[in-house]
């Protein structure tokens, strides 16, 4: 899956957010994240990563579809941080979410399947509830997989 946060923007303005601290991370197929010690993944680092807008105010990722822990709806995390090397910069932090159809069809698939059905859609998520309609991430079917993009405006 490609996934794109295209454009950061400052939402005073709409200008692209130029050198931000774009971080990412999510759960794997079954529902584990790395670097989690009741997980039994610490130390271990996957489906995390960073990396800095363009002049375009563009980052673009390639990971996996993820999969589901008890209580939350199908999610991945991200923060933005302006001026990263400093302490005076701002951070935005959300979540995106998944079409509820897609998601069926993507975990009707191994290894998700493995895991069963899981148990919290995103009608019934705490985080969703409050905006989550606004972080759907729209995807299409391409080669191998699926694309998105995500605009995202961060109060600067």
């Amino acid at each position: 899956m490609r996934m794109q946060l295209s454009q950061i923007s400052s939402v005073v303005g709409c200008t692209p957010l130029v050198g931000a601290l774009v971080d990412t991370w999510h759960c794997d197929a079954l529902g584990v994240y790395s670097d989690v010690a009741a997980q039994n993944s610490r130390g271990q680092r996957f489906l995390r990563g960073y990396q800095i807008s363009d002049a375009n105010g563009q980052v673009q990722f390639t990971t996996i579809y993820p999969g589901w822990y008890q209580g939350r709806a199908v999610h991945i995390h991200f923060k933005v941080r302006t001026n990263p090397g400093s302490s005076s910069g701002l951070e935005f932090t959300s979540q995106l979410f998944f079409d509820e159809a897609l998601t069926d069809i993507v975990h009707a698939q191994s290894p998700y399947a493995s895991k069963g059905r899981r148990d919290t859609l995103n009608s019934r998520d705490g985080i969703y509830s409050g905006g989550g309609t606004q972080l759907l991430l729209s995807l299409r079917a391409s080669s191998g997989g699926y694309d998105g993009t995500m605009y995202v405006g961060v109060r600067v």
